[in-house]
């Protein structure tokens, strides 16, 4: 059985940790480092840093704080935010970053996701797909058809960009299932409309991009519970659990979250 895996997710603006609901609201969380650094020790399998207002003047310091984390943590850590190039992937993987995470760059250029798993190997490459659930009325057709997945309620949800501020013409399903045939190792799959809700994953989206892709797939939006995650590792089939509140607030211990998930039978590293 392979290991799941536990992720604390911080969402960076101005160098600080931020966190809101649904994408907005956002309110301060601490030090970036500091908390990559507490919860390193805590037995968090991996960490996930987001510039969420990246622009291209900020990139040298988001590389300040890539090297700032590497040096504070022993455990591998994915970045993004603004990422666009070769160039910006190479220049954060030599600050200390094993993995960068694209989103709206390999939406509008999907051939980025091939050019950079050939320079640096799908290994290295996440792509983080943001998703809502529109319907017939919002302009967009609300279904596509495919073979790829038998969950109609699935095939409403949409790719977003820019934050999550703009809605694509991109269904989520046969955009996961693109992203790994351009060499994408990892999919980062944030449900807009459980985020920060606390009200539990979204459970049927992820079994069915769980399903369609067959790279790991990381479910983001929504933890609010210990239970949340059992959930979303059995029903929802996700090979890692990502939050940011209820670790950055100290609602759920993570040493504690991951005895509860091995008790409950879902393989887990557990520390001493």
């Amino acid at each position: 059985m392979l290991t799941k895996r536990i992720i604390p997710c911080l969402d960076i603006k101005d160098g600080r940790t931020v966190k809101g609901t649904k994408f907005v609201n956002l309110r301060d969380a601490g030090d970036p480092v500091e908390l990559g650094a507490i919860y390193a020790r805590q037995g968090a399998d991996e960490l996930v840093f987001l510039d969420i207002t990246a622009t291209v003047d900020e990139r040298k310091t988001l590389i300040e704080l890539v090297r700032k984390v590497a040096h504070a943590v022993n455990i591998p850590f994915t970045v993004g935010g603004g990422i666009s190039s070769i160039a910006d992937v190479s220049a954060l993987l030599n600050a200390g970053a094993d993995k960068v995470s694209i989103n709206s760059s390999a939406v509008r250029n999907p051939a980025l996701i091939d050019q950079l798993a050939l320079e640096f190997g799908s290994q290295c490459i996440v792509v983080a797909i943001d998703t809502r659930q529109m319907g017939l009325g919002s302009g967009i057709d609300g279904g596509v058809m495919t073979a790829l997945n038998p969950n109609p309620q699935a095939l409403r949800h949409v790719v977003h960009t820019h934050g999550g501020r703009k809605p694509t013409e991109l269904r989520t399903l046969e955009w996961a299932k693109e992203v790994e045939n351009r060499g994408a190792g990892e999919i980062l799959l944030t449900s807009m409309d459980t985020d920060g809700t606390k009200a539990g994953f979204a459970l049927e989206l992820t079994a069915a991009v769980s399903g369609a892709a067959n790279i790991p797939v990381i479910a983001s939006g929504g933890a609010g519970t210990m239970d949340h995650f059992v959930d979303v590792f059995t029903t929802g089939k996700a090979d890692a659990g990502l939050a940011a509140s209820i670790f950055h607030f100290k609602e759920i211990d993570i040493p504690e979250l991951k005895q509860y998930l091995s008790g409950k039978g879902i393989s887990m590293r557990l520390t001493d």
